[in-house]
């Protein structure tokens, strides 16, 4: 089983997103037996236990990817040696969590947008503070990176290969 972990700060909007996202992407492959999703935030425990902000559940809906079952979690060390991918949404989450995994585990934390370099982005905004424009941005950075992501799982992890 491959492990994919998504971060983010609150474990609200990013996160949820990209791990509703992804897991859409892995269902569609039929590769669920194979890849299995989860979320967290650096922040988190302002938000444990709650469900993703509306905006995000009412964006992902839209899309078909239903994110009803996540609660938001804080990240922990343990995390690290859990998952094979630890993938963050911005730079700061990005320093957070390889300074927590540094030594830990062998799990490759890195931005996720680096599995999509066609796109000009290299972080994904916080939607938060704004409308439902900035959630459906996430959502098509989401899927733009969770296309390369699932290649690089394949390359690596998959007998298949491809």
């Amino acid at each position: 089983m491959v492990r994919v972990l998504f971060v983010c700060m609150g474990n609200i909007c990013r996160s949820p997103l990209a791990q509703g996202v992804f897991e859409e992407v892995v269902r569609r492959e039929g590769l669920e037996a194979e890849i299995e999703a989860d979320s967290a935030g650096t922040h988190g425990f302002y938000h444990e236990g709650e469900p993703p902000d509306p905006r995000a559940r009412r964006s992902a809906a839209r899309r078909g990817v239903d994110l009803s079952a996540q609660r938001a979690r804080l990240l922990g060390k343990e995390d690290c040696q859990n998952f094979d991918y630890v993938l963050t949404m911005d730079e700061e989450n990005y320093r957070t969590v390889a300074a927590l995994c540094r030594g830990r585990g062998d799990a490759v934390v890195q931005p996720f947008l680096d599995y999509a370099p066609d796109r000009p982005e290299r972080e994904i905004p916080d939607p938060y503070y704004g409308g439902p424009d900035g959630f459906d941005l996430v959502m098509d950075l989401a899927e733009a990176a969770s296309e390369g992501l699932l290649t690089d799982i394949r390359q690596r992890h998959l007998s298949d290969g491809g």
